[in-house]
C-alpha cells in the first residue's frame, strides 16, 4: 500500500500567537486516534519554530548553512504526516479531515505527496 507525506505548510507570522487552542487540541487528538485505529496514520509530529532550523545548501559543489529564522519565506512547513493509504484520493480525503478540525482564523496548506517506494 502506497505511503504519502502530508506536509503541512503554516504562516508563522500571522499562525494564532497562543497557539492551538485546547480544543483544537483534543479534535486533533480523536482525529489521530482515528487514523491510528485505522491503520492509515504511521507518523506525525509539528515542527518547533524556524527561528530554531538550520537550512543546509548545497549549490555548484558548495555548502552553506543558514541558521532560522527565515524572513524571506511566508510559508514554512510546520509539521508531517505519514500516511498509509490505497490511494492519493484517500491520503487527499484524511488530510482534509486534518484541516478541518482547525478553527476558521487558522491558515494551514498540506501538500500530499507519494513517498517514492524502491
Amino acid at each position: 500500500m502506497p505511503r504519502y507525506l502530508s506536509l503541512v505548510r503554516i504562516d508563522e507570522k500571522n499562525a494564532p500567537a497562543e497557539g492551538p487552542s485546547a480544543e483544537l487540541m483534543q479534535r486533533m487528538g480523536e482525529l489521530i486516534e482515528e487514523m491510528t485505529k485505522a491503520g492509515v496514520l504511521l507518523d506525525t509530529a509539528g515542527l518547533t519554530p524556524t527561528e530554531q532550523g538550520t537550512r543546509v545548501h548545497y549549490e555548484g559543489g558548495r555548502i552553506s548553512v543558514t541558521d532560522g529564522p527565515f524572513t524571506e519565506t511566508k510559508e514554512v512547513v510546520g509539521g508531517y504526516a505519514l500516511i498509509q493509504a490505497k490511494d492519493k484520493a484517500e491520503a487527499v480525503e484524511w488530510t482534509k479531515r486534518f484541516l478541518k478540525v482547525h478553527e476558521p482564523h487558522w491558515t494551514v496548506t498540506c501538500e500530499v505527496r507519494e513517498v517514492a517506494e524502491g
